[in-house]
């Protein structure tokens, strides 16, 4: 009976000597919970990515769950971003036609800013963010890539909101530079 008790009292004992530093909650502070993404804007010839990569980066916002979305002038922080480059390499070839392209690679390069409109200050300036994907251009090269940038905005929707929930809030604006 000793040995049995000693056997459940040893794990026990491990796990209460470790110590642990998790967090279950948002690091985002309770005032700061409310954020706006108006149209990013596109500086590039490839048509609607600005609003499609806006749309995707407001879904991962919902999903992710920590922020609440409203509109310009009512929320605590603004994501603005700017859609700057956007490119389209020939990845794979076909030989049997003539060595045309087949697959391509999109990539696509994006400036984010968080502005906490509270405060009146940025907290990150034109921070850059990559998204590529590949696709093939079997048929179609527009409907082809028009159906990549939506893998592209979803990537970059998943980069942006994990970069605003990872944003360590308690810098002073000192620390910042």
């Amino acid at each position: 009976m000793k040995i049995r008790f000693a056997a459940l009292l040893l794990p026990l004992a491990l796990l209460s000597a470790c110590k642990t530093d998790y967090r279950w909650t948002s690091r985002v502070p309770e005032e700061l919970r409310t954020i706006a993404v108006p149209v990013f804007e596109n500086r590039t010839n490839d048509a609607e990515l600005g609003p499609i990569c806006t749309q995707y980066v407001l879904r991962e916002f919902q999903r992710e769950g920590t922020f609440k979305i409203r509109r310009y002038g009512a929320a605590a922080l603004e994501v603005q971003g700017a859609i700057v480059e956007a490119s389209r390499t020939a990845a794979a070839f076909s030989r049997s036609d003539g060595l045309m392209a087949k697959e391509y690679r999109y990539r696509v390069k994006a400036e984010i800013s968080l502005v906490d409109r509270q405060n009146q200050r940025v907290l990150e300036d034109r921070r850059v963010y990559f998204a590529e994907t590949t696709f093939n251009a079997s048929d179609d090269l527009l409907t082809g890539q028009r159906n990549a940038a939506q893998r592209i905005a979803q990537d970059l929707a998943r980069q942006v909101v994990d970069g605003v929930c990872s944003y360590s809030y308690n810098k002073t604006p000192a620390a910042q530079r």
